[in-house]
């Protein structure tokens, strides 16, 4: 079984940098042969490459949320990803215009569209609210619930080799 753990984020975004931390400090945990951590940064096309290039059991994406629940709450949740397959051509190059994919779900829009969207993927989200200031660094609460999200990654595999979204 092979997961990819992919990083999303944006470091001068101030806590939107909360998914390349979190990439950080998961190559420093001992993880399993078969578990890839990508700091994908804000080019999800890379994400959409990885799968492209290889069999990918398990998708764990990682970023900054905002569903609003506490600040620093960290959740695994299945994502909704659009099917593109549906849409009339002028929505489908709507949706599919930034060639960039800078966000999770147009990255895994584009996955599912492509057939490599893998059938378990999950969202580990940080819920945050300081994501549209130009800064570098994260707010205190964001800090805090990294060691959360990053246990959360290394440890929540289990007995299945699967997260478990709640």
């Amino acid at each position: 079984m092979t997961m990819v753990v992919a990083c999303f984020g944006n470091v001068l975004r101030a806590d939107d940098g909360v998914g390349i931390v979190i990439a950080e400090r998961l190559t420093l945990e001992v993880l399993p042969p078969s578990v890839r951590v990508l700091e994908i940064g804000i080019g999800g096309i890379r994400l959409v490459h990885e799968l492209l290039d290889g069999d990918v059991d398990v998708l764990v994406v990682v970023d900054a949320v905002d569903l609003g629940r506490p600040a620093g709450a960290v959740l695994v949740q299945v994502p909704e990803v659009l099917d593109v397959s549906g849409l009339s051509p002028e929505r489908r190059r709507d949706e599919l215009a930034d060639m960039h994919l800078a966000t999770p779900a147009r990255a895994l829009m584009m996955a599912r569209g492509l057939g490599v969207l893998p059938a378990t993927t999950l969202l580990v989200g940080v819920q945050t609210t300081d994501t549209d200031e130009p800064r570098h660094g994260l707010s205190e609460v964001a800090r805090r619930a990294v060691p959360v999200a990053v246990d959360c990654v290394a440890t929540g595999y289990g007995d299945s080799g699967n997260l478990h979204a709640t």
